[in-house]
């Protein structure tokens, strides 16, 4: 057996890529990279990807790939902190400023203008194969010590701790991992490493958490979101999303003239219109966007503006805004792809020498496109946790330096799963009395300015919830 002897610090980064939103394991590479405190770690990236291998160009004349990830300020903040926005922006990418939401009933609805809170946009979509690709690039073209293996992880073992570390350093690799220090990796290839820590990022279906013994909470949704890439005759540059009796369909524009849907429906639907021909399917997807299940929502729903002028404050300039009909969708453009969703949140984070970050640790429903925001946050804070135990020459695979990351990441990531999660089934049900609530909740949106502009700032990833309010996009 080929055998890889770390150095005494040594970050094992486990990226077994199974679902889109995986790039968790490049990206705390990346950010370790950048990071004056932690740039001088061993870095591994564990992963069976053959993309990690080889960068596949990618031509601006191929249509979008249907699976998109919608950014946010932050994680683009976050990009360009790491030194990677510039390969995003060198292939095609659609920054959007404007938002509209709205209900099936014609209740209500509301909009979103990035001008709100004095920003240029309220997010990016981009392909993920550009975000994995940016990432890669800056990761190659930065000078730190890293090996990729192009291999599965199959064990993982953690001794008890033991006898403290020789005050003379001299201890052997083998011995330190007898006393604890260590966690040792076998992979499928045959070799075994050796790593001070190991950041578990392999998506839902994660092997490091299986491996550490972690639980999880979680159900299925019964729905499953059928996403593909559509084409209009001009180019859109709003975000859409519609919340129709099976769940949520969403438009988002991708540049050029292209656009992504994500549908969310039930399983026999989503069948359905995977097999549809694509004629049929453009039109369902019309139907579905404009005056299918009910008519359009007016300013006057529930009554004027008004109302709600003694909470309004300062007017923002969505509030203003009235409703409009999202372009209409001239052609199919990529495969129709289908997945079953489901929420599953892990009880812990971290245990010694292991942490879990991004879909590894929550998965959540896709009607807000939060997921791999929240994958980006946990990737930046477990690096800055690394680099504030490195100051004060701490051990960075003990729990004790580790909890710092879960007692930031956790109680955020389980805002965002529980408004999600209510969203869901919110919509769920048609109900009268139900459907005259939802409706003024969206209009409470859209004309009370303090509670529009800090919906903003939280789905934008610049602050945190300030009450106990579910988001109304």
């Amino acid at each position: 057996m080929n055998r890889v002897i770390a150095r005494r610090i040594y970050v094992n980064i486990s990226g077994l890529r199974v679902i889109r939103k995986s790039f968790c394991s490049d990206a705390a590479a990346k950010v370790s990279a950048s990071t004056p405190l932690t740039k001088h770690l061993n870095v591994a990236i564990i992963d069976s990807n053959p993309a990690l291998g080889k960068l596949d160009s990618i031509k601006k004349e191929d249509p979008p790939d249907p699976r998109v990830s919608t950014v946010t300020p932050a994680t683009i903040s976050f990009f360009k902190d790491v030194g990677a926005w510039q390969y995003v922006e060198q292939h095609r990418h659609a920054y959007f400023d404007k938002m509209q939401v709205w209900d099936y009933t014609g209740f209500g609805y509301t909009r979103y203008n990035a001008r709100d809170v004095n920003k240029e946009v309220l997010g990016c979509v981009v392909e993920n194969k550009v975000l994995h690709r940016s990432l890669l690039l800056r990761m190659q073209n930065t000078d730190f010590r890293k090996t990729i293996y192009p291999s599965r992880l199959t064990s993982m073992a953690l001794l008890p701790s033991s006898s403290p570390v020789n005050a003379d350093g001299t201890s052997s690799t083998t011995s330190l991992f007898t006393r604890g220090r260590l966690a040792k990796l076998e992979l499928s290839d045959g070799n075994s490493l050796y790593a001070k820590l190991v950041v578990g990022a392999d998506g839902g279906k994660s092997r490091v958490r299986e491996l550490a013994g972690f639980k999880t909470t979680g159900w299925s949704y019964s729905q499953n979101a059928i996403i593909c890439t559509i084409e209009h005759a001009n180019e859109n540059h709003c975000a859409w999303q519609r919340f129709l009796p099976a769940g949520p369909i969403a438009l988002l524009p991708i540049g050029d003239n292209f656009s992504n849907i994500v549908w969310t429906m039930n399983p026999k639907e989503a069948s359905d219109c995977k097999l549809m021909n694509e004629d049929d399917f453009v039109k369902t997807v019309n139907h579905a966007l404009d005056y299918g299940y009910g008519p359009h929502p007016k300013s006057s729903s529930l009554g004027s503006a008004d109302m709600w002028s003694w909470l309004q404050g300062d007017a923002t300039i969505s509030a203003r805004e009235h409703f409009e009909v999202p372009p209409k969708v001239i052609k199919l453009a990529s495969e129709r792809m289908v997945f079953p969703l489901s929420l599953k949140h892990a009880n812990d984070y971290v245990s010694k020498r292991v942490v879990l970050i991004g879909d590894a640790a929550h998965t959540v429903h896709p009607l807000a496109g939060q997921g791999v925001n929240l994958g980006f946050g946990d990737a930046s804070t477990v690096s800055k946790i690394i680099a504030e135990g490195i100051a004060v020459g701490a051990d960075i695979g003990e729990v004790s330096l580790l909890r710092k990351y879960e007692a930031e990441r956790k109680p955020a990531n389980i805002v965002m799963m529980a408004v999600l999660d209510g969203f869901q089934k919110a919509y769920s049900v048609d109900f009268g009395p139900l459907n005259i609530l939802r409706a003024a909740a969206f209009n409470s949106a859209q004309y009370i300015s303090p509670l529009k502009r800090s919906i903003i700032s939280y789905a934008s990833g610049e602050q945190r919830l300030p009450l106990p309010l579910p988001l109304f996009s």
